[in-house]
């Protein structure tokens, strides 16, 4: 039993025996000592006061006695005014390390075969650009999120949507057309992904300099609310984005050559994406298209109004009136009667459900699409799905650069595959400064210095509140000191050397050595910090937070590295506790190691 539950549990007998008080479970609080205080866990006793008909320090020295003289577990307690701070036994958490050492993976649970099926769509690129830092805190909370769900013990299916049709990738291929004279990826030396972002931003570009040549010579002379007028009448009639347009309704009627094109162009990106998740250790079990679902979408939608659901109005176009629920109207289908991404939304979450028996679905997308699944919920609850409100918005902040916000249009964005170079070049510079890799072999290093790098980008985003905008800065990121993947790794690194030469030296440490009366508060506490890892693995599932598990495995090496500093290891003349120490570093290891599993993050065994 949880040591606080099994408190608990004996402070509701204390309660009773003393002052024939039956307390709910509810009024008992535990909670960690302050530092400055002596102890482990701490009650509150002002709830028992008038109970006991005695003053709060009193009341508190009576329960403390009580306790310690009918559990086992406890060592010891001292009063503070209202607060009873108890200590817990050495033989207790050494019970606790043996109990974490049968594990082969401690605060994982393993899926049963009735465990609830989730599924976590994360990374959903445009095929009209590369992935760039965005995605990769998309993919990498997902992946993390994915991993942290399983060691709750639930079935995970990890998917993808790649939008690869719609007007997007339209201004892509007309821009290849017209602007790049038939190059390839071959004959560009560019990866598929990047040569198609190229053709974006030329649309773009093109676009904006015809918009400006269609506005009034006076332009600048306008008020603000002219400007916009003029701005709009530009805009619609642009010859450039009415060609793009007709594209995109050629494609669903199925030309045949505008097919063509679109197929080879999406083949190049999805090449290119392959090789960017590959690199960033990110995978999926399922990838759906949207070329292959809005028509789903777009089916349901039309069933929708027939049923009177939704309306349509003089244009042709499809909205849905949600402003029973708060929000405003949505359209569904355009006048052209082509697709939104809500209708595809729609008919791949209908296309999920009907392949596999999902009891939640997760979607992990930005916060500035918090609208967006608001009205996807509501829509496919009102088209009958049960599962329609049940659906959850893993909602993200945005990631921003020192330098501010990035745009895919005007190609000022971080690509992905840019800086996962640029975090494996510095973590080389970095490791080869420290002289970190002088006993390694070159494939050694190689492979060392790709597992920091890519383990100071993942921790340093994942660290971070899911909820919350952040920063990204490279340098910071590598550091080999803070709260750094780095850091981590090194101090994991560290842990197997010194196992490494124990095993040299012919020490066992397989079994925990009984030497509990000589710990030292430093020993006691790390125990303490490794027992935790099993609630904050479970926390960390209920609060989609792989933040949790990064700033859990931090304290727990700072704590390890304060008792490495303190204390010797493999000097230690005291041959139990060598081996004690050798066993609790043993273990500690492996939750590190489990730990920044959880966060898609390799550790190496040297460094």
């Amino acid at each position: 039993m949880d040591i606080t539950a099994l408190l608990a549990k004996q402070v509701q007998e204390c309660l009773k025996a003393l002052y024939q008080l039956d307390a709910e479970a509810s009024a008992i609080q535990l909670q960690k000592t302050k530092k400055e205080f002596e102890g482990d866990l701490t009650l509150v006793v002002f709830p028992f006061v008038k109970a006991a008909r005695k003053k709060p320090a009193d009341c508190a020295q009576e329960i403390g006695e009580w306790l310690v003289e009918h559990t086992l577990e406890l060592k010891s307690f001292n009063v503070i005014q209202g607060f009873l701070n108890l200590s817990i036994s050495p033989a207790y958490w050494m019970g606790c390390l043996e109990a974490i050492s049968k594990e082969e993976h401690y605060g994982y649970k393993k899926a049963a075969n009735d465990a609830k099926l989730v599924m976590v769509e994360y990374s959903s690129p445009n095929t009209n650009k590369p992935l760039h830092l965005g995605h990769v805190r998309n993919n990498l909370l997902g992946f993390s999120l994915a991993r942290i769900l399983e060691a709750n013990g639930y079935k995970v299916v990890k998917t993808n949507i790649v939008n690869d049709r719609g007007i997007h990738i339209c201004k892509s291929m007309l821009a290849w057309q017209k602007w790049f004279d038939g190059a390839t990826p071959e004959s560009s030396g560019k990866k598929g992904d990047h040569l198609v972002g190229d053709c974006y931003v030329a649309f773009d570009k093109h676009y904006k300099a015809e918009v400006k040549s269609l506005l009034p010579a006076n332009f600048d002379e306008l008020d603000d609310k002219v400007k916009e007028e003029a701005t709009a009448r530009a805009e619609a009639a642009s010859p450039l984005m009415a060609e793009a347009h007709a594209m995109l309704r050629a494609w669903e009627a199925g030309d045949e050559k505008v097919r063509a094109l679109w197929k080879m162009m999406n083949e190049w990106v999805y090449a290119g994406f392959d090789e960017t998740y590959r690199a960033l250790g990110v995978g999926f079990d399922k990838i759906y298209y949207e070329s292959n679902t809005y028509l789903l979408g777009k089916d349901k939608v039309l069933e929708g109004l027939e049923k009177g659901l939704f309306f349509r109005k003089e244009d042709g176009s499809v909205w849905a009136d949600l402003t029973g629920e708060g929000l405003d109207q949505k359209v569904l289908l355009r006048s052209d009667g082509t697709s939104v991404y809500m209708t595809q939304d729609i008919g791949t979450a209908n296309l999920r459900f009907s392949e596999y028996p999902i009891d939640k679905m997760i979607y992990v997308v930005g916060n500035e699409q918090n609208y967006h699944f608001k009205v996807l919920s509501i829509l496919l609850d009102r088209l009958g799905f049960a599962w329609g409100k049940g659906l959850v918005h893993f909602s993200y902040g945005m990631v921003e650069l020192p330098e501010g916000k990035m745009k895919s249009r005007e190609g000022t964005v971080v690509d992905a595959d840019d800086l996962i170079e640029e975090m494996v070049a510095t973590s080389r510079e970095t490791s080869e400064e420290l002289g970190k890799l002088d006993s390694c072999t070159p494939e050694e290093a190689e492979n060392i210095v790709r597992m920091v790098g890519l383990g100071a980008l993942k921790y340093f985003i994942l660290k971070v509140d899911p909820r919350k905008n952040m920063t990204f800065n490279p340098k910071e990121s590598i550091d080999f000191n803070g709260n750094t993947g780095p850091f981590i790794q090194y101090a994991y690194a560290r842990i197997q050397s010194v196992l490494r030469k124990a095993t040299e030296q012919g020490i066992s440490y397989d079994t925990l050595a009984n030497c509990h009366n000589d710990l030292n508060d430093k020993e006691l506490s790390l125990i303490q910090h490794a027992a935790e890892f099993a609630a904050v693995v479970e926390q960390a599932g209920e609060e989609y937070s792989p933040a949790l598990i990064a700033n859990y495995v931090y304290d727990l090496v700072k704590e390890y590295n304060q008792f490495y500093h303190d204390y010797s290891i493999l000097r230690e003349e005291n041959g139990d506790l060598k081996r004690f120490r050798l066993f609790l570093s043993a273990e500690i290891g492996k939750i590190i190691r489990d730990g920044m599993y959880l966060l898609g993050i390799d550790v190496p065994d040297r460094m």
